[in-house]
């Protein structure tokens, strides 16, 4: 598929899948008039891009790991390294840190208003 049809069966824009694929993430076949040509696992990892990117992840961190994983399911592969694991135990704890800091924030905010109401 091409670049467009990629883009709109995803929601992503053509901008980012072009530098996805400049980041190493996405690969594409050419045509001899240069087009890039998708194959249809393409939507799938596209996806997988964006839920790590949502995340938290970082391009690089995203390269080390989509080889880790397959594109249909998401679960590891024969790849996955100690390190690589280790290494997603840390971010884990990092965006549970972020929820947590998140939670407390909302919950000051919380007795804030309730303080400003009960005025």
């Amino acid at each position: 598929m091409r670049i467009g049809e990629l883009a709109r069966r995803t929601g992503v824009s053509e901008r980012s899948l072009r530098y996805y694929e400049q980041q190493g993430l996405l690969t594409a076949e050419r045509t001899p008039g240069g087009h890039r040509e998708y194959p249809e696992a393409a939507v799938d990892r596209v996806v997988r891009i964006q839920e790590l990117y949502a995340a938290g992840l970082h391009s690089d961190r995203i390269a080390r790991l989509l080889p880790c994983m397959r594109d249909a399911d998401g679960g590891p592969s024969a790849v996955a390294t100690p390190k690589l694991v280790a290494d997603l135990v840390a971010e884990r704890d990092r965006i549970d840190r972020m929820i947590a800091d998140l939670v407390r924030s909302r919950d000051t905010l919380d007795e804030v208003i309730e303080a400003a109401r009960a005025r």
